[in-house]
Order: structure tokens, then sequence, then C-alpha cells
């Protein structure tokens, strides 16, 4: 199963559903995007960068820099203790991870400020780079400057760079989702080869370590982060590509990769040495089938691929949505404990239910004894210090499967 592709407004050519229900998570438009203080004042008036106490070293042209350790991360993760129930871990990510005034991104790091939550933003590095700049991007197999999704306005581009930065600040991982999005023709990304992903991951990078020189604003704070030190992991446009991502992402040393085109709610293992951690399939209620754990697949299944259904439908379809996200969740957290990936976009769709249903299951989730609503890269940490013997152990759980006679019982077993 793949993500949906999406070119133009109202993204032509998006396919039927997959057999199983889910359609794929693909991003109808110009996937808009996706927060601790917010920087200077009034961005965006050139002059000389002012001086902050809070901006560390200044790396490169200034638009990032080293402050530091990231705040509010976990206490160091020790190993499960003989017999330990593991924790449930839930990771909630958002595609694109750009803000263009609909109010999303500041919605959802202060709803995840509210219930003690990290998050994953997977940037498009394109989101920095102004319009205006397009040419500066050479995609592998696509014209100069040409892009599946929309550039940023630059206000909108500011208001990125601000949330960007208070995201990092409260804790979250700022991943990538690397630039163009192409999904379909010669140019998708599925026809890529390493080094292609290595060309495009390098043009990320160089757009949100030089938005400075790109734009020429100098007034606005530096992101607080060294990019490239922060960079660990990705989910690649449509899910496609991964066979040719991994060599790349391997040889620069992260972490884990989250484009696999469907998972299942199982313990996760290593694909070339990198933790594979795709978006799985979930329950969906009224349905024989399940659907991957995305807003767009739901979507998908709902109204045929429309982002503007029939509203009288809305409840109905938030109400499936929510429950989707929630009964996975049930089922692996009443048995196999299995982590759940649930992928978002900050988007409107169908009125903006799918928005409104993350949020009624982060309510539903947090709070509850063992779970912890983490970034990948923090579900990474644990991962690693674990005894290699134990995770293998709990990848013998199928999808639903509690362990028989109890977590004392089963890591006991011979």
């Amino acid at each position: 199963m793949r993500e949906i592709s999406r070119r133009g407004l109202l993204g032509a050519g998006l396919g039927a559903a997959a057999a199983i229900g889910a359609a794929g998570c693909g991003y109808v438009g110009a996937e808009p995007g996706q927060s601790g203080p917010a920087g200077s004042g009034d961005p965006g008036k050139g002059g000389k960068p002012s001086p902050s106490k809070s901006e560390g070293r200044l790396i490169g042209d200034g638009s990032t820099s080293d402050t530091g350790k990231q705040p509010h991360q976990p206490k160091r993760p020790e190993p499960l203790e003989p017999g330990q129930t593991p924790p449930q871990f839930v990771i909630f990510s958002w595609d694109g991870a750009g803000e263009v005034g609909n109010g999303l991104f500041p919605r959802f790091l202060e709803l995840a400020k509210n219930h003690d939550a990290a998050m994953t933003f997977f940037l498009s590095g394109i989101y920095l780079l102004p319009e205006s700049k397009k040419t500066l991007y050479k995609p592998p197999n696509n014209g100069i400057g040409a892009s599946d999704i929309g550039y940023l306005t630059d206000d909108h581009i500011k208001d990125t760079l601000k949330y960007i930065r208070q995201a990092w600040l409260d804790g979250h991982e700022i991943g990538t989702h690397f630039n163009g999005h192409f999904c379909a023709g010669s140019g998708s990304v599925g026809n890529w080869s390493s080094a292609d992903w290595r060309n495009e991951t390098e043009q990320a990078v160089s757009f949100v370590t030089q938005w400075r020189t790109n734009s020429g604003w100098r007034d606005i704070d530096p992101l607080p982060f060294d990019y490239r030190k922060e960079l660990v992991g990705a989910r690649t446009p449509c899910l496609l590509g991964q066979d040719k991502l991994l060599p790349m992402a391997k040889q620069l040393g992260w972490r884990y990769d989250a484009s696999s085109p469907g998972g299942r709610q199982v313990w996760p293992d290593k694909k070339m040495e990198i933790w594979d951690l795709p978006l799985q399939q979930i329950p969906f209620p009224g349905h024989s089938f399940e659907v991957l754990s995305m807003d767009y697949n739901i979507l998908a299944n709902q109204s045929r691929n429309s982002t503007n259904g029939v509203p009288a439908n809305y409840p109905r379809w938030k109400k499936q949505a929510t429950e989707a996200y929630l009964n996975g969740f049930q089922r692996a957290y009443d048995t196999n404990r299995a982590p759940l990936f649930i992928g978002n976009h900050f988007e409107q769709w169908n009125g903006g239910i799918y928005m409104d249903a993350v949020e009624e299951a982060i309510k539903g989730m947090a709070g509850k004894p063992d779970v912890r609503l983490v970034s990948f890269r923090q579900f990474c940490d644990w991962l690693d210090v674990q005894d290699p013997q134990v995770l293998a152990k709990l990848r013998t759980l199928e999808v639903g499967q509690a362990p028989a006679g109890g977590w004392n019982t089963f890591f006991n077993a011979a």
C-alpha cells in the first residue's frame, strides 16, 4: 500500500483505495504544511540580526545555532526489567510541517504541551525557501524549481520558522520530508537512486541551514539547533523509494526511517541497520478491512479522496476516524504493546475533522498507565538500550496477541 500522489491544488490522479482500505497517505494541494520562546519581534525587515542570550553559537550564516542540549527530554531510558510490562509508545508525526495561517501548528504544539507529549515534525525543506528563489532547488529527475507541493508565501515561511523553533524548544523532533514531493511519472521519488536521495537530502538540509542567505531576513532568531546533527530520520513522499533511500540513510548515520508502505501493529525490526518504523494497519470501524494510520488514508476511504466531502457526513466521519485511532491504540495496549505510529498533515480536509480526531485521540491516550507519547527519535533511544533478545521475543507476538500467562511468564519462558 502506498501514499497517494498529489499534484496541484485539487490533487489530480489520486488513484483508488487499496484492497485493505488503505488508499495511501497522500496529500492534496500545497502540503501546507505543518513552538518555548518564539524568537525576536517583528520579522523580515532586514538589517543585522538582533543579539540574543538564547542565540547560542551561530552556525554558518546564522540560520541555525548550537544552543546546547535540547530541553524537555525524558530521562535516560533503561532496559526493561525481567518480567516488566513494556511501555505503550505512541508516536504522532506530521508530514511537511509548515504553517500556512490555519493555526494548526500552534494548536498541536499547545495540545502536546498540555498532555506531556513529544512529536516528530517531518519538515519539507522548500517550506523555508522563498518562491522567488525557487531556482535554487534542483530536484533529481525533474525541472529546476519544480515541485508537486506549493512553495509557501514569505509570511508563512516566517510563521513556519517561528513554530519549528518553538517545537524544538518544547522537546519535539525535527526530521525531514525532503522537498518537492514527486509521486508520479518518470521523476517520481519511487524511481530515484541512492545518489538522487543524497542530492535531495543535501538540498533539504541546505534550505534549513541557509534560510537567512536565501531570504535576506536578518532580524529573525536562528533555529536553535544544529540540523545536521538533529536530523536522524525521515518519511519519504508517498511512502515511496525506501529501498534506495536506506543505503544513503546508513551512510549519513540516520537511526530510523518511517517510509515503509504500510506495516502491522507488531514490534519493529531493522532494515540495513536502520529502525523500520512504518505507518500501520489499524481497525476501521464499520468495515472488515483495516486502514493505514494516517489522516489522508482515512479520508480516502470516507470521501473517495475528496477533501471537501458532503458536510452532513462530517460528524460520522470524525467519529469513525477518532475510533480508528483509539481502537488501534487499545488493541496494542491490551495485548502486545506494539508501538503505534500515526501520521498527519496540517490540513482542514473535510471541515477539519481529522485534526479534531487526532486531538480526541491524544486526549484518549494520554495519562493512561505505561503510555508514553514520544518522538521517533526518543523511541529509538529506548529501543537502542534494550536487550536484543528481549526485542526479538517481543517480535514473536502477533497483532492483537497478548503474552500467554502475562508478561512475567512470557519473558521467563524458555
